[in-house]
């Protein structure tokens, strides 16, 4: 990939013929319902945030989208959906570079009125927990609801530059977070619970007024320092 030198990892050739090909559905997973919203060579489906198109900074290599911060500045932005999603569970993958930071964040609600994606979405935080700046609190490491739950205990990346695997699970507003394999958050946007999160992190302050009021709307992929990687990225609509 053109980026190579932003990921150090190592790959074992017997580990990738193990594997199923990377951004496709087998039978079994389209029976339940998964759709891919990356196919492997094109960013149809995504877009910059409040924007018609994708901006220079996210491009798709070797069967990943990049996040490539050497691209003009002017090219950057997060990157969201097309669509809206309610109930849904989603799984993805995501590397990251040395010192780099990124997130997934969903419930997106794409108005000119909020200035970004995290305005009113929670965010499962993609970090290098060990070189990154924003690795202070607990509540920042990789997998975390961002600024809200999470600890050591339960952010167990993977060494930068390999593959993480996400899953997160939105239903009637029930949300729940793995890193791994291994759960992050489980609780109920909404609740007393969620709302005594929300009263202790950043997102009480005013600029937040729209946080987290709609358990429905768009998925994004966080600019952010450093560059990342994304891949197999498929979601399934809960009916």
């Amino acid at each position: 990939m053109k980026n190579l030198y932003l990921f150090a990892f190592i790959v074992s050739p017997t580990f990738l013929l193990a594997q199923q090909k990377d951004n496709t559905l087998t039978k079994k997973e389209k029976r339940e319902g998964w759709q891919l919203l990356f196919d492997g060579k094109t960013t149809h489906g995504w877009h910059t945030y409040l924007r018609d198109t994708v901006g220079s900074r996210w491009q798709v290599e070797d069967g990943q989208i990049v996040f490539d911060p050497t691209k003009p500045k002017e090219g950057g932005g997060y990157l969201v959906t097309n669509k809206e999603y309610e109930n849904f569970e989603l799984r993805l993958q995501w590397r990251i570079s040395k010192g780099g930071n990124s997130g997934v964040i969903f419930d997106v609600q794409e108005d000119p009125k909020y200035a970004q994606p995290y305005v009113t979405g929670p965010e499962m935080q993609v970090l290098d927990n060990i070189d990154a700046a924003d690795n202070k609190k607990q509540n920042h490491l990789a997998g975390c609801l961002y600024d809200m739950a999470g600890d050591t205990s339960v952010s167990k990346p993977v060494p930068v530059g390999g593959w993480n695997q996400v899953r997160i699970i939105q239903n009637k507003g029930h949300l729940t977070l793995w890193l791994n394999g291994i759960q992050t958050y489980d609780g109920q946007i909404g609740s007393p619970e969620w709302d005594s999160l929300v009263a202790k992190s950043k997102f009480r302050n005013k600029e937040f007024y729209a946080f987290a009021k709609v358990a429905k709307g768009k998925i994004s992929l966080q600019e952010h320092p450093g560059a990342s990687g994304w891949k197999n990225i498929m979601i399934r609509e809960i009916k």
